[in-house]
């Protein structure tokens, strides 16, 4: 088994494209998670980002760390890197950083000029322990303390989980992200020692598809309008297009459906409750054994043998998977010709990929001096990537561009920062002065005077950030 990584960032904004990451923290473990070695780093932000306040006030980072941090944002991301290939093959783990801080790192890494998928390769893998949390509480109840929100859900927030299970934890930090989330990880490991196995089984997608198609039927569950609902479900088939497992409840009778024309049954399958799901192999599902149905009425009521049956005719039945293929199909070319023909900025295509040849000399641009970093750009055949190049050599060593490039970056963020169009998708100077407009007033009902302070630190700091974006 490899290595495990915890791991957390402090953004300056909830946009994954358009934000960045100002602080890392990471905590390598053995399989037994004990502490290896860690990495903790803070940087400036880069020209051209405009915090947003409730991001700053949420991680507690002040206007004053942000200006007086040694290290450039560029740097920091270097020397995770480095630390990362150092750390050799290992697994990633946070606390729901599948949805957000994965997505967030590989922004940041495509806009660096890394290959932002390494979190998938070489043996390196990725799970989510907010996955495993639920699935440990669903599983057997009580292995985690949870605090119970107004509609008498359990919640799975950090802040108020780590108080709950004696847990010391510095909030909204990354490295005290990262600590808590390892003691949760012990725990869980210690009192759902299913469960913790389980995980370890589907944190790749191959390993968790393999999983998925080979179980006659399993028990997984999603978490939505802020509750754990299991399932119990057989494969049917991958999804022609986005190649997801869609599955079957077997809750349902898969008699009824077997034979139906197609039409019919297109139109059955959009009714509620479903009788499709969608497995996403690569969000780490817990996948369990059946054996559990005794926790969940719906199916416990059914029986364990009558689910087997159930789950023996869908496998059986060729006909229906290819019928479900063809209706998948249809639906996605038909969401593909409504599909918003907007052009897409550089910073948001991550998922268009470069030549592979290009990604195999990415490294190369690091490794040689920064008189040659402009030259070397040269050899990347997609301008995508001599565009992140340039604007971080804007970023680091703005005097050895051209002034014909120069004044192309930097006009450009210039009027993107200022740009008072509401609609924009990064964030600017007028929408962060609404926001704290917004929060000021929130603030002051609630007399909040900490974050009052705060806020009016961060209102100086935009306006000294307009001030100098106004004279360029």
């Amino acid at each position: 088994m490899s290595n495990f990584v915890f791991y957390d960032f402090e953004t300056s904004s909830s946009n994954k494209a358009w934000g960045q990451i100002i602080e890392i923290g990471a905590i390598l473990t053995d399989d037994d998670l004990n502490e290896l070695d860690r990495f903790e780093a803070k940087c400036r932000l880069a020209p051209g980002v405009i915090p947003e306040a409730m991001s700053l006030i949420v991680s507690n980072t002040t206007p004053k760390r942000l200006k007086e941090t040694n290290l450039s944002h560029y740097q920091m991301v270097r020397q995770f890197v480095e630390k990362l290939k150092k750390w050799g093959k290992i697994t990633y783990i946070g606390w729901n950083n599948i949805d957000f801080d994965q997505v967030f790192w590989r922004h940041t890494l495509f806009q660096s000029l890394e290959y932002p998928f390494a979190s998938t390769v070489n043996g390196n893998k990725e799970g989510d322990l907010i996955n495993l949390a639920r699935a440990a509480n669903l599983y057997y109840p009580g292995t985690l303390k949870n605090r119970t929100n107004e509609k008498g859900n359990l919640e799975y927030k950090l802040d108020t989980m780590a108080p709950l299970n004696d847990i010391e934890h510095a909030a909204h930090t990354a490295i005290g992200d990262c600590l808590a989330t390892l003691k949760i990880a012990r725990i869980i490991k210690k009192k759902a020692p299913s469960v913790w196995n389980a995980s370890l089984m589907t944190i790749s997608k191959e390993e968790s598809l393999k999983v998925i198609k080979n179980e006659k039927l399993f028990c997984t569950n999603e978490f939505y309008y802020g509750k754990v609902v299991p399932f119990v479900q057989t494969f049917v088939c991958q999804h022609p297009i986005y190649q997801w497992p869609k599955t079957f409840d077997l809750k349902h009778d898969p008699n009824i459906y077997m034979s139906m024309p197609l039409e019919v049954l297109k139109t059955e399958l959009k009714k509620q409750p479903k009788v499709m799901r969608t497995c996403r192999h690569n969000k780490h599902p817990i996948v369990m054994n059946p054996s559990y149905i005794d926790n969940f009425d719906a199916y416990k009521m059914i029986g364990i043998k009558k689910l087997r049956e159930r789950a023996e005719i869908v496998k059986k039945n060729k006909e229906f998977s290819e019928k479900v293929e063809l209706i998948l199909r249809d639906e996605a070319l038909e969401k593909a010709e409504t599909k918003s023909q907007e052009d897409i900025y550089e910073e948001e295509s991550l998922y268009n990929f470069p030549p592979p040849e290009d990604n195999k000399i990415l490294s190369g641009f690091h490794e040689v001096d920064w008189e040659k970093k402009l030259g070397y750009l040269q050899k990347f055949k997609d301008k995508r990537l001599q565009y992140f190049g340039k604007k971080i050599i804007y970023q680091e060593k703005p005097d050895l561009l051209s002034k014909e490039d120069y004044d192309e970056i930097h006009g450009t963020i210039v009027k993107r920062v200022l740009s008072t169009t509401d609609n924009k998708k990064w964030n600017t100077i007028p929408r962060t002065y609404k926001e704290i407009d917004d929060l000021r007033a929130k603030f002051e009902k609630n007399k909040e005077t900490k974050k009052l302070k705060m806020l009016e630190d961060i209102n100086v700091y935009v306006e000294e950030l307009e001030k100098n974006y106004s004279r360029a």
